[in-house]
C-alpha cells in the first residue's frame, strides 16, 4: 500500500512539474538569406564600373533569436525577445560589440496591450513595414531611401495595444543610440514617437510621428523630426500601397537627410498560392536641391514551401543633380559597402534564397 501511494504520490507532482512548465514556452527561430548581385556603376579607383558579387540579407536579414512568454495569470503575460544579426556570405555579426543587435527586451503583455523595456524596433519601423510593398526588404527597398526608418532605439520603454482595428503605438527612448542617460541632461539623445494604426476588411490606414535629439551635450539642441502616413487596400489576390514621409533635420550634415519629402507607392499580386508579383516606385524630393533621386523595383517571390522561397528582384534607381541614391542606400549617409558613384544612375539584378526556420 505505501508504494502504491508513493507511486501515486510521484505521478502526481509529475503532472503539476509539466503542469508549470506548460505555462512558459521559448520559440529559437531565425532566417537565413543570401544571393547573386549585379550592379552597375559602383565606385572603383577608375571611376563607375559594374560588379558581381554574392550579397546577403537581400529580403531579410539573416538573423537568429530567442523568443518567450510565461503566462502569469489574469490574463497577464510576461515576455522576451533576444535577436542577432549577421551576414550569411561571411558569418559575421551584423553589428561589432552587439551580440544583440536586432533587439534585447523584456516586457509585460494584458489585454490592454504590451509594455516592454530595451533595445527594439521604433513606432516608425513598426508602421512602415505594413505599408511598403516591398515588405521593408533591407536592399531595394523604401529602406534605402531613408534608413532611419528601420530604426531600433537602446533604452527604450514601447507601448503596443489593439482595440478593435485600431492599434496604438508610442516610444520613448532614455538614450536612443546608448549616448545619451548623461546626469542633469535628460534630452541627449532622446526619442520620442507616437503612431495609430486602422484597419478594416481589405483598407489599413497608418499615420506615425517620431523625433530624436542630438547623440552629445553639445548637439542636444539639434533634431530630426518625421512624420509617415501610408495606406493599403487588397483587392482579390492584389493589394495596392501609398505612403508619405516628410522630414525636418538639422543631425545630419547630409544634404539627403536634411528635409525632404519622401513618396512611394507600388502594387503586390498573388499570382498563385507559391508566386507572387511586386512593382514599386519610391521617390525622394531633397528641399532646395535638384538632387531627388527616383528608384523603380520590380519582385518575383516564388515560395517552394512556408518556409523557404526564392526571390529575384530588378532594380533601378535614376539620380539627377548630383544625387547618389543606390540600390543598397544613400552613398553618403548609410555607410554601405557597395554603392553608386555620385550623379550616375544604377541598374541591380539579385537572384537569392531566403529559409525561415
Amino acid at each position: 500500500m505505501k508504494r502504491r501511494k508513493m507511486t501515486a504520490a510521484g505521478m502526481l507532482l509529475g503532472l503539476l512539474s509539466l503542469g508549470a512548465y506548460a505555462q512558459t514556452s521559448v520559440t529559437l527561430y531565425g532566417v537565413a538569406d543570401v544571393g547573386i548581385e549585379y550592379l552597375s556603376n559602383v565606385p572603383s579607383s577608375s571611376g563607375g564600373t559594374n560588379q558581381v558579387r554574392m550579397s546577403a540579407g537581400n529580403m531579410s536579414t539573416s538573423r537568429w533569436g530567442l523568443r518567450g512568454t510565461e503566462d502569469l495569470g489574469g490574463g497577464l503575460k510576461a515576455v522576451f525577445e533576444l535577436e542577432s544579426g549577421f551576414a550569411l556570405d561571411t558569418a559575421q555579426s551584423s553589428s561589432a560589440g552587439r551580440l544583440f543587435d536586432r533587439g534585447a527586451l523584456v516586457g509585460l503583455s494584458s489585454p490592454y496591450g504590451q509594455l516592454t523595456l530595451g533595445r527594439q524596433t521604433t513606432v516608425l519601423y513598426d508602421t512602415a513595414i505594413q505599408f511598403d510593398p516591398m515588405g521593408f526588404a533591407p536592399r531595394y527597398s523604401l529602406f534605402k531611401s531613408d534608413d532611419t526608418i528601420a530604426g531600433r532605439a537602446d533604452n527604450s520603454v514601447k507601448y503596443k495595444g489593439t482595440f478593435g482595428g485600431v492599434t496604438a503605438m508610442a516610444l520613448y527612448s532614455f538614450g536612443r543610440t546608448g549616448g545619451g542617460e548623461v546626469p542633469g541632461e535628460p534630452k541627449v539623445d532622446r526619442e520620442m514617437s507616437a503612431g495609430l494604426v486602422y484597419s478594416t476588411g481589405p483598407l489599413s490606414l497608418g499615420a506615425l510621428y517620431d523625433e530624436y535629439q542630438g547623440s552629445t551635450v553639445a548637439s542636444q539642441g539639434q533634431k530630426d523630426r518625421r512624420a509617415l502616413v501610408g495606406i493599403s487596400y487588397g483587392i482579390g489576390p492584389a493589394k495596392l500601397y501609398a505612403g508619405y514621409r516628410w522630414l525636418n533635420g538639422n543631425i545630419s550634415s547630409a544634404v539627403s537627410a536634411m528635409r525632404s519629402n519622401l513618396y512611394w507607392a507600388g502594387l503586390r499580386y498573388q499570382l498563385t498560392s507559391a508566386l507572387s508579383l511586386t512593382g514599386a516606385a519610391y521617390y525622394t524630393d531633397v528641399r532646395g536641391s535638384g538632387a531627388d533621386p527616383l528608384m523603380f523595383v520590380a519582385s518575383t517571390d516564388y515560395a517552394f514551401s512556408k518556409r523557404t522561397d526564392m526571390y529575384f528582384n530588378v532594380g533601378y534607381v535614376r539620380n539627377k543633380g548630383g544625387s547618389q541614391l543606390g540600390l543598397n542606400g544613400f552613398n553618403a549617409s548609410s555607410g554601405a559597402p557597395v554603392n553608386v558613384v555620385p550623379g550616375d544612375n544604377q541598374t541591380g539584378v539579385v537572384l537569392g534564397l531566403r529559409h525561415k526556420f
